[in-house]
């Protein structure tokens, strides 16, 4: 059997990335149409080797549209989605918007994909946060076998998180740089050539970023809500591929590095490297366009009881967004449509 599918915010960083894997993976489509705003219409997509041209999001019917992927911002998302919903197709969306939602799934295949089964309450399946998502799927082989108690993580994130235009900042920023001209700061809200900046999204009444938060909830709607989560976002002068150095505080008995090792070894989506290889550890220059979560540096936490210590990072356009998206997508059209 194969299927429409419509992907929404296809001129997008995700939305390029959703049409690749999409054919990469051979994915059983019999149409896929492109879709984002109106000033878009007319440009062309790829679609493997074919050209698919961009059609007006707002004018395009979702009846007869089987699966949405969906990554055009979290506002649009939040008009849109629900339409395609109430039509008949079931909405896969990368965006913050229905996350937290309770008649939402929110889903990562490696952890808990029967939470795919809710989708019929409102077609709609919540994409998790890219930084997230590689932590969870670090995260469950262990949870499974000593329960978690608590995450301190630390983030280094890449521009492509904030979009093609974040990219260029990056881009022109570091050609401005080499001139000594003055950058010119539109994306980011400082300097993000040869610089870290720690705020991600804006910053709420507590003092944690919206990031921060997402990431604490989204595990907790993930994994395990007794999960505690110590969230610091933080973004880095890198183009892609997202790190997280990572400590986990076990409840009862601890887990050691080489047993993580093998538990990791054993889990979907995670390669690890190991401290004796060629390698010795992995950076995001070395996993742009793979797929997996890559885990280095496993060790013991000293300053907890049982407490361990690894190094985590991933394509965030990939496992961090489209691919996470049509994993779900291929879970959904063999297990529930």
């Amino acid at each position: 059997m194969s299927y429409k599918v419509a992907v929404v915010g296809a001129t997008g960083n995700v939305g390029h990335e959703m049409l690749n894997i999409l054919h990469e993976r051979n994915f059983p489509v019999s149409d896929v149409v492109a879709l984002a705003s109106a000033r878009s219409v007319g440009k062309e997509v790829s679609f493997g080797d074919e050209d698919l041209k961009v059609q007006d999001l707002g004018k395009y019917d979702f009846k007869g549209t089987d699966i949405v992927l969906s990554s055009p911002g979290a506002a649009i998302s939040a008009e849109f989605a629900p339409i395609a919903g109430k039509a008949g197709a079931v909405v896969i969306d990368n965006t913050s918007h229905f996350r937290m939602d309770p008649d939402v799934p929110l889903v990562v295949p490696e952890v808990n994909p029967e939470a795919i089964a809710g989708h019929t309450k409102r077609g709609i399946i919540a994409n998790p946060n890219c930084s997230t998502i590689q932590m969870v799927v670090a995260l469950k082989p262990l949870h499974d076998v000593a329960k978690i108690k608590r995450v301190v993580v630390s983030t280094y994130q890449s521009v492509s998180g904030g979009g093609k235009e974040a990219m260029d900042e990056l881009f022109n920023q570091s050609r401005h740089f080499f001139m000594n001209d003055k950058p010119n700061i539109e994306i980011f809200p400082k300097q993000i050539a040869f610089n870290v900046i720690p705020q991600i999204d804006k910053f709420m009444d507590d003092g944690q970023t919206k990031e921060e938060w997402k990431m604490v909830v989204e595990t907790q709607k993930i994994l395990d809500p007794a999960i505690k989560v110590c969230a610091n976002c933080v973004r880095v002068p890198v183009f892609i591929g997202h790190s997280e150095m990572i400590s986990v505080e076990f409840e009862d008995i601890g887990i050691k590095p080489l047993e993580a090792m093998r538990l990791w070894r054993d889990a979907p989506g995670v390669t690890v490297i190991d401290v004796d290889s060629d390698m010795e550890y992995i950076t995001p220059a070395e996993i742009s366009g793979e797929d997996d979560v890559f885990i280095s540096r496993v060790r013991k936490d000293y300053s907890v009881e049982n407490g361990l210590n690894f190094w985590c990072v991933s394509d965030n356009l990939r496992k961090g967004a489209a691919l996470n998206a049509i994993q779900i997508a291929e879970v959904l059209i063999k297990e529930y449509m």
